[in-house]
């Protein structure tokens, strides 16, 4: 770890942290407070890639996934109303779409870093935000991969219910799906105001 990169790798743990926290909180229906804070490990990821590249940036994306298997380790441990407040599946597809998804953000940034200011960060997000909610929510609660954790039963994400309670009928996990990617995409948007203001500055500092 070199000196340069605690900043970010600090930042990036202190997002995993307290979104392993936040996502046993609910918000309404759909959402629980973790899905407002996640996202900005894509701003982290963005920043550190842009001022000190895409290297850089993979080694904050190590360090944030090892964080997460230590606080998914943690919670298999806790026990809640209904087991542990992490199960399997839950762990492997929050450490897969973590990796996966920021990997993707890194090699999407890093072919457009050359563009307009605002195309990689929106760009590089808008992928890895779509496949972190697509593996997450598949890995976790789809039925067809029940067998990974044949004893525990998610048979309440599949309870067939209109898609965010006015469309079409499809499993729960659809409807919880869409809403984080949905949250993800807007986060996205907002994020590129910081983005553009952090990057000016710390831009000015190396220079």
């Amino acid at each position: 770890m070199t000196r340069s990169l605690l900043p970010g790798i600090l930042a990036m743990a202190a997002i995993v942290v307290a979104s392993n926290i936040l996502v046993q909180f609910l918000v309404g229906k759909w959402l629980t407070w973790g899905a407002f804070t996640y996202p900005f490990a894509f701003l982290v990821t963005d920043l550190t890639n842009r001022i000190q590249g895409a290297a850089a940036a993979r080694k904050v994306v190590v360090a944030g996934f090892v964080v997460g298997v230590i606080c998914s380790l943690i919670g298999t441990q806790i026990m809640g109303e209904f087991g542990p407040l992490v199960t399997l599946r839950i762990a492997l597809g929050s450490g897969l779409a973590f990796l996966v998804a920021q990997l993707t953000d890194v090699h999407v940034f890093n072919r457009l870093r050359d563009g307009s200011w605002w195309r990689a960060p929106f760009v590089s997000t808008l992928f890895g935000s779509t496949l972190d909610t697509a593996i997450f929510f598949t890995v976790a609660f789809s039925a067809a991969l029940s067998g990974l954790e044949p004893a525990n039963d998610v048979t309440w994400a599949g309870e067939m219910l209109p898609l965010l309670g006015s469309g079409p009928v499809v499993p729960l996990w659809v409807s919880l799906a869409t809403a984080d990617w949905i949250v993800k995409l807007s986060l996205a948007i907002v994020a590129l105001v910081p983005f553009r203001l952090l990057v000016s500055r710390l831009l000015e500092k190396v220079a």
